[in-house]
C-alpha cells in the first residue's frame, strides 16, 4: 500500500466508494486489497490508493467480472509487458460469457411468455399450463 497520505479510516473509505465496511475487510482477506497500515490505536489506516483500487473492483464487478477475474485484472494492470493484451483477452472472455447468459435468459423469457400466453388465468390448477410445465419432468421452457 502507498503509505503516503494513509490517513483515511475504513468508514471514510467505505463512504467515499459506496461499499460496506465488511466488504473492505472481505476484500482484504481475499487478497484483493493489501493489508492496511495500522495506527497506534490498532485501527486501519488507508490512503487514496485503496480508494482507487476499491473503485476499480466495484466497476469490474458491475461489468460482471468475478472476484477471481478481478484479482487477475489487478495483477495484470501492474504488468507493463503483457498487461493490456491480457486484460483485453479477459474482457473478451467476460463478454462472451455474458452473451451466452443473455441467450439463456432470452430462451427462458420466450418459454415463459409462451406459457403465459397459453394460460387462461382461470380454472382448475391441474389444467394450468404453467403449473403443468413446472411439474412435468420433460417440459423445458
Amino acid at each position: 500500500m502507498n503509505t503516503q497520505n494513509a490517513s483515511l479510516t475504513i468508514g471514510a473509505v467505505a463512504k467515499r466508494v459506496g461499499v460496506a465496511i465488511d466488504t473492505i475487510r472481505y476484500y482484504e482477506r481475499e487478497g484483493l486489497l493489501p493489508e492496511p497500515l495500522r495506527r497506534a490505536s490498532g485501527y486501519r489506516s488507508y490512503g487514496e490508493g485503496t480508494v482507487a483500487q476499491l473503485r476499480f473492483i466495484r466497476r469490474a464487478k458491475d461489468l460482471g467480472f468475478t472476484l477471481e477475474e478481478i484479482r487477475d485484472l489487478l495483477a495484470l494492470s501492474a504488468d507493463r509487458r503483457r498487461g493490456v493484451k491480457a486484460v483485453k483477452q479477459r474482457a473478451e472472455q467476460r463478454l462472451e460469457a455474458i452473451e451466452v447468459r443473455i441467450a439463456e435468459l432470452q430462451r427462458v423469457r420466450d418459454g415463459l411468455a409462451q406459457l403465459i400466453a397459453s394460460c387462461p388465468g382461470h380454472g382448475a390448477p391441474e389444467q394450468c399450463p404453467i403449473l403443468r410445465a413446472l411439474t412435468d419432468e420433460e417440459a423445458q421452457p
